[in-house]
């Protein structure tokens, strides 16, 4: 087995483990997964590779429990309608906005408007901060950092060639929902980056990719070996 020091996100290309401090120590992390994790990153990538159907019962199913999670109470008119732009979608079609990210985007909103309803009202809603900073499409957005923690895990490669997977393969071991709870973070932390930048829609991807340095960073501290770790957990209520 060969061990690795690191102190920086890339991953020597043959490493079979990584070692890297963690309060003044070096913590080993290996690249050879358990059952369970390998089980569980199988699972995981499964998910990313379901485009979403529009003609699939269960897909239109998990649409309108996504409608109905949002706006509880108020009819929905239809899978296709001008009702979903209220949402943050670009057309009355949202199925036309997962091309990028596929159905995971779809179970990851879903799972935010469940898990975490107040923090995603607020969000939903803008409560709080100035209207110009409010520019921001709430869904496509949704589906665009889906998108980002896809490319930032790097799950598809054949060895984790980032430090960052290799945390996060670790932190998937002690929670099946590890994903859908740095989503969460992640918009949370991209929402607050917004705010505090006044940005406009211009500067959606220079946002993101500022929400992404801070995730990396904080998976990547002392203390962190759970998603509910992260100091930007804190903001979900």
């Amino acid at each position: 087995m060969k061990c690795f020091l690191v102190d920086r996100v890339l991953l020597p290309a043959d490493a079979t483990c990584v070692c890297f401090k963690r309060k003044g120590n070096y913590q080993r992390i290996c690249m050879n997964l358990t059952p369970l994790q390998e089980e569980r990153t199988r699972r995981l990538k499964r998910r990313m590779k379901v485009y979403f159907d529009a003609a699939r019962p269960d897909h239109q199913e998990a649409l309108r429990a996504l409608w109905y999670a949002t706006y509880p109470g108020q009819e929905l008119q239809g899978l296709i309608s001008d009702q979903w732009k209220e949402m943050g979608w670009q057309g009355r079609d949202p199925s036309t906005d997962f091309r990028g990210a596929g159905f995971i985007s779809l179970e990851n909103l879903l799972f935010f408007a469940k898990t975490f309803s107040t923090s995603f009202q607020c969000l939903l809603k803008k409560q709080g901060g100035k209207p110009a900073a409010w520019e921001y499409p709430f869904a496509v957005a949704g589906v665009n950092i889906t998108f980002m923690i896809m490319q930032m895990l790097d799950l598809e490669a054949t060895k984790p060639r980032t430090l960052i997977r290799a945390v996060f393969l670790q932190m998937l071991l002690e929670n099946e929902w590890s994903f859908d709870l740095l989503y969460c973070v992640a918009f949370m932390v991209m929402d607050k980056q917004w705010l505090e930048r006044n940005a406009t829609y211009m500067e959606f991807n220079d946002v993101l990719k500022s929400t992404r340095a801070q995730l990396e960073r904080e998976l990547l501290m002392d203390d962190v070996f759970r998603i509910e770790d992260m100091p930007s957990y804190s903001l979900l209520c």
